[in-house]
């Protein structure tokens, strides 16, 4: 899996959600993962794409020159358009960011809420004591932020606050700023849930940050 955070970055902010966690009385963790799911099917949009695009294309060859090449074999034109369709699925399977225009933001949004709510069980992230717990995660390939609160934190933090955290993070993630979108997360709970009078707070859940490849 490519690197997004430095070990300074990683060290900066397990430093900072140490010190958001003391100030707000909640159990914070940071979830880096490359992509929510497999989206086996945006090689095919793009294949499809590609024939619809060929097919279209010799049409109107065949009918402004048909004087010109009154004989073009079928064969030939299935072949160049199984080749023409190849090539943008097979880009597509090659750069993110070509098969990420065959994405649409309700698929996006899904997976990677999904993806989310998995991590949180899988990592027992409801195991503390006041049902503090909270996930922060970015999913790189669809440039999704996902927040999930526990229960414990419902009347603290709202529906609301998580959507303006949510775009407080998402353009730098969009950047490619990983840790800038954390920064803004963590201001964003900072000012939202600082409690006036600190307890002794124990580190119930690991500050290090999770990064995972993914589907």
């Amino acid at each position: 899996m490519r690197e997004h955070l430095s070990d300074h970055d990683r060290r900066r902010l397990d430093a900072r959600v140490a010190e958001t966690e003391k100030h707000t009385g909640t159990q914070i963790v940071l979830s880096v993962i490359q992509r929510s799911d497999s989206y086996v099917e945006l090689p095919w949009k793009a294949f499809a794409l590609g024939v619809s695009a060929t097919g279209l294309i010799l049409l109107l060859f065949s009918w402004r020159f048909s004087a010109w090449y009154p004989d073009m074999p079928a064969l030939v034109m299935v072949v160049g358009m199984l080749a023409c369709g190849a090539f943008p699925a097979l880009l597509s399977i090659m750069v993110p960011r070509f098969a990420k225009l065959f994405l649409s933001d309700y698929r996006a949004e899904v997976e990677v809420e999904q993806y989310a709510k998995s991590l949180f069980l899988e990592r027992q992230l409801f195991d503390t004591r006041n049902r503090s717990g909270i996930l922060l995660l970015v999913s790189l390939f669809e440039h999704r932020v996902v927040i999930l609160p526990d229960k414990g934190l419902d009347r603290r933090l709202q529906e609301e606050d998580i959507r303006n955290m949510i775009a407080a993070m998402t353009p730098l993630l969009k950047r490619q700023q990983v840790a800038g979108a954390f920064d803004a997360g963590l201001d964003y709970l900072s000012d939202k849930l600082t409690i006036t009078s600190p307890e002794a707070h124990d580190d119930e859940l690991p500050n290090e940050i999770i990064e995972e490849k993914g589907v």
